[in-house]
């Protein structure tokens, strides 16, 4: 039943022209209060949308234990529209032991059983997904996933907002290294896949801003590493070299206020910052851009009655 009902859903959105789908903030970035979280996923539930995705499961001074997954998990699946997680820096870069050491790659493995254990989104309405898990090299990076909507690819890359984890700390950073060498693989794949089937875009979820460069003053030799110097550039590279939009949706920087709610372009790369509740983007094929922000169904009905 499942199945057929992921075909037919399918089946659905691939004739249509236009769509719209969600994007839920990150929920938790100032508090650890789940209301949030709940009232955007109710809301989305009344509008008519292909997708959501949600960016984040819990907030970084919350406990990064089972239990606490485990009630967000259930959360997430009682959405109507299917729902697609994208993992924030909060749900397990943070995450320490009782005797005070790192946990983070131990809860991040943990996150990846509970939360991408099979290849459908969480929800009623199943969407298919590919994970890069099925390349036997990259079996563990279940968090990265891909999906299409009508002729355009959809995709989630695992890059946290706190610098993408890198650490300055001498011998410490093979997740890092381990997940850039991963990601630059699921970049080429994504992109491959787009082009080959000529896609009118690429649209990636993430938690940092890969797009944003540091800002320091000239001669700092004590500036950090920008963990997001090479993904950026395989991302500009990929797409240099693609006929379509390239969309990047991405949660606030780090430790600077939420930016203006639209779509910056850039030749054919638009950045779109996610802060407050949630985002309804449309797609086009009749707009030159391909994608703008619509209205949620609850705000636009309060607006027409004015």
């Amino acid at each position: 039943m499942t199945a057929a009902l992921t075909a037919n859903c399918g089946a659905a959105f691939a004739d249509s022209t236009s769509f719209s789908f969600g994007v839920i903030a990150h929920a938790f970035r100032g508090n650890a209060d789940e209301t949030t979280l709940r009232n955007a996923i109710a809301e989305t539930d009344a509008d008519n949308l292909a997708f959501v995705v949600a960016n984040g499961i819990k907030a970084s001074s919350e406990p990064c234990s089972d239990q606490l997954y485990s009630r967000r998990k259930t959360l997430l699946n009682s959405a109507k529209n299917g729902l697609i997680v994208s993992l924030s820096a909060s749900d397990w870069v943070a995450c320490r032991t009782a005797s005070d050491r790192s946990a983070a790659i131990e809860r991040l493995n943990r996150v990846r059983e509970l939360f991408f254990s099979d290849e459908f989104s969480f929800g009623d309405s199943k969407i298919p997904l590919i994970r890069q898990s099925t390349s036997p090299k990259f079996h563990s990076y279940v968090e990265n996933a891909r999906w299409e909507i009508g002729n355009v690819v959809f995709a989630t890359i695992n890059l946290p907002a706190t610098n993408n984890h890198y650490l300055a700390e001498g011998g410490r950073n093979s997740e890092f290294e381990d997940r850039q060498i991963a990601n630059r693989e699921w970049l080429q794949r994504v992109f491959l896949n787009a082009s080959q089937k000529k896609s009118d875009a690429v649209v990636l979820f993430c938690d940092g801003d890969p797009l944003a460069t540091q800002r320091h003053r000239v001669f700092d030799f004590n500036v950090k590493r920008d963990g997001f110097a090479e993904i950026r550039q395989r991302i500009s590279a990929h797409a240099g070299q693609f006929a379509g939009k390239v969309l990047i949706i991405h949660g606030p920087h780090e430790a600077q206020p939420p930016g203006s709610t639209t779509i910056i372009w850039q030749r054919n790369m638009g950045d779109l910052e996610v802060s407050g509740s949630w985002l309804k983007v449309n797609y086009d094929p009749a707009n030159s851009k391909l994608f703008d922000l619509g209205k949620p169904a609850e705000q636009a009905a309060v607006l027409s009655r004015r």
